[in-house]
């Protein structure tokens, strides 16, 4: 089973900037992607950003051009680079990564970090 652990939440003020974290560690087979979601207060949690195993990134709308996934060569780390952030980025941000146990696993499945509070004030 994999264990995710989200680091690098605060506070900024619009135009400011933070740096997300996320470190896989537990037993597993392999990590084939990783990524990040997002949680604001009384919405449901919506996609943020993908980033493949072959480094092939994804991104919502709403974040594009100013946030960046990346994933450390031959590590279990992914980070995500908020850079311009505005006041509807506020939200709880959660990793999420698809892993396989096992070699006899023929299924990847889904696994989540606890979340890191990103507040953003206007």
């Amino acid at each position: 089973q994999v264990q995710l652990a989200e680091s690098g939440g605060g506070s900024v003020q619009a135009g400011g900037y933070l740096r997300l974290s996320c470190a896989a560690s537990g037993r597993f087979y392999s990590i084939n992607g990783m990524g990040w979601y997002r949680q604001a207060p009384g919405a449901q949690r919506e996609f943020v950003a993908r980033i493949t195993s072959a480094g092939r990134t994804t991104y919502a709308d709403s974040v594009k051009g100013r946030f960046t996934i990346s994933r450390e060569k031959d590590s279990n780390r992914v980070h995500l680079q908020m850079n311009n952030m505005r006041p509807e980025d506020t939200a709880v941000y959660y990793c999420n990564a698809l892993s396989k146990s096992d070699a006899q696993d023929p299924y990847d499945r889904m696994y989540w970090g606890q979340g890191t509070q990103v507040n953003v004030s206007s």
